[in-house]
């Protein structure tokens, strides 16, 4: 049996940490966090919507997605509301420095065609991506007011 304070001090500090990275990706790639919506169900997933387009495909859209498992990919959407296609992942690293994500994003902007996207590896303990995540935690006392859309 898991005591209840625990759960709910694990899923806030999970929400603190994504919150802030994700705060901190999306200026990295040059979008507002009003781009960004995050889903707490299993698995924790993230979504960014890019003001992207690609030479290969002007007319779609484009996004980041996140999930705890695989981490980034970089996804493109369709026309008839299905699925996004994933285009790319970004590796093994499940929480990548922002800038990091940046320059992914930018390479699969600028590649003329991109090999079949191979889900990388998946990520592991819960407890250790938290820990990563809270590196990004906005200060509760800072100025500015953080607002991220939950999906569900």
């Amino acid at each position: 049996m898991i005591p209840l304070q625990t759960v709910i001090d694990d899923d806030h500090r999970l929400r603190c940490g994504l919150s802030g990275y994700l705060s901190a990706v999306s200026a990295a790639v040059g979008v507002g966090v009003e781009s960004c919506t995050v889903d707490l169900d299993d698995p924790v997933s993230a979504y960014v919507a890019l003001d992207v387009r690609l030479r290969r495909r002007p007319g779609r859209d484009t996004a980041l997605v996140w999930d705890e498992r695989y981490g980034w990919s970089f996804a493109m959407e369709t026309h008839s509301g299905e699925d996004l296609l994933v285009l790319a992942y970004f590796g093994d690293e499940v929480v990548p420095d922002p800038v990091a994500v940046r320059r992914f994003v930018a390479g699969v902007r600028c590649a003329d065609t991109v090999p079949a996207p191979v889900p990388p590896e998946a990520g592991g303990d819960r407890g250790e991506l938290v820990a990563r995540l809270l590196r990004y935690r906005l200060d509760n006392s800072s100025a500015g007011v953080l607002i991220l859309r939950w999906a569900g």
